[in-house]
């Protein structure tokens, strides 16, 4: 059951992907495809923010932040903060 839901995180995480490399490119998406929402990525502020809670040893209230910040979900802002803070 978890195992389904990781994957099927996993896939909507490259359809996110896959449709910011498509609009970036200017690439119109199939008619058949259903538009899909994007994560926004803090940019700025946000993630001068997330960068002080983890300097503060904050990791938790970081990987908070970023859901609020993204909308993501638990899983991906985990990823996202270890990848910019991964000790």
């Amino acid at each position: 059951m978890f195992a389904n839901r990781r994957l099927e995180r996993e896939v909507d995480a490259l359809h996110a992907k896959l449709d910011l490399i498509m609009r970036h490119l200017g690439i119109e998406a199939p008619a058949s495809a259903a538009p899909r929402a994007v994560p926004s990525v803090p940019h700025g502020d946000g993630m001068a923010e997330i960068d002080a809670l983890l300097a503060q040893g904050k990791k938790i209230h970081a990987i908070k932040r970023y859901r609020e910040l993204t909308g993501c979900g638990l899983k991906e802002a985990k990823d996202a903060v270890e990848r910019r803070y991964p000790y």
